[in-house]
């Protein structure tokens, strides 16, 4: 049985609980938001979109 779950999702869930835990600052959570805006409007969001989606290939593919 596969779970499938967004990458947005995903990283939702790491920053709160970086957040909660101490390991990131607010600041630091809305940088990092703003350079995810800023990446997905530039050139370089195509090959980002293909290396996240083989990876998740990759992933997926693996069969403890």
């Amino acid at each position: 049985m596969a779970i499938s779950i967004s990458v947005g999702l995903l990283l939702l869930i790491i920053a709160v609980v970086l957040l909660r835990n101490g390991g990131m600052k607010v600041s630091h959570a809305v940088v990092c938001g703003l350079l995810g805006f800023y990446l997905a409007g530039t050139s370089v969001a195509p090959t980002i979109h293909d290396g996240l989606t083989a990876t998740a290939d990759i992933v997926s593919g693996i069969r403890p």
